[in-house]
């Protein structure tokens, strides 16, 4: 791999003295694209906190594009081209998608007919307000406000997660689109496993704060059963 564009060398991090990962070490390449599985309560989300900067680090290093990070505020972080699409969408609900959109533009590559040409839904919703929109259109307006800071790097914590199936399949199309396209870095944390191993040429498994698995997804898409076993699923996944 050439000089990565994320790496965690050693991370050992978690919220106060709790420590949720150990020694978790992971590097992407500019423009890669890798997905985080695992149970619930593994890690996954915190993996995602801690390059973003919202937890306590107690051992290791986080650089992105070439730059120690660790000791960064989590808005000097966002700045440099981290942009983070969070579980629980977070959009603000009194604000329309209009204003959503606008409250995180950088006025750079991303602008609202870029976002709204992806998303054509929220282009007919751009006078609606945040709680007036459905969930699925609530996750792609979450996905546009991150896109509009302009990242080199997205971290998407869950974004399929009790979505219709068809909206799962036009989300799921947007973020080849960026994977293809997008001129970015991507992090999916994300519990379909089979969609995130065809969405990703790379996986990684945390079990238990830690680092069990780290290669390539189509040998966990052929071999169901060792994924199974790592990840704690049925043969249905």
């Amino acid at each position: 791999m050439a000089d990565p564009w994320l790496e965690l060398r050693g991370v050992s991090a978690g919220y106060g003295n709790n420590v949720v990962l150990d020694d978790v070490s992971l590097m992407l390449e500019q423009r890669g694209a890798v997905s985080i599985l695992g149970r619930n309560g593994v890690g996954k989300s915190t993996l995602l906190a801690s390059i973003l900067g919202h937890t306590t680090l107690h051992a290791g290093h986080i650089a992105f594009a070439g730059r120690s990070i660790e000791r960064l505020r989590p808005f000097d972080r966002a700045r440099l081209g981290i942009g983070y699409v969070p579980q629980e969408r977070e959009i603000f609900p009194s604000l329309s998608v209009e204003e959503n959109l606008t409250i995180a533009s950088r006025g750079a590559a991303w602008t609202h007919e870029r976002v709204y040409t992806m998303f054509p839904r929220l282009a007919e919703r751009r006078r609606s307000m945040g709680n007036q929109l459905s969930g699925g259109e609530q996750q792609m307006l979450a996905i546009g406000r991150a896109l509009m800071l302009d990242p080199s790097l997205l971290l998407l914590d869950e974004p399929l997660e009790g979505l219709a199936p068809v909206i799962v399949d036009r989300l799921l199309a947007a973020l080849l689109e960026l994977r293809d396209k997008g001129g970015m870095a991507i992090v999916l944390v994300e519990q379909h496993a089979k969609l995130a191993l065809e969405f990703s040429p790379r996986a990684v498994i945390l079990d238990r704060g830690r680092v069990a698995h780290d290669g390539a997804s189509r040998g966990l898409l052929d071999d169901p059963r060792h994924l199974a076993d790592l990840i704690g699923v049925g043969k249905e996944y």
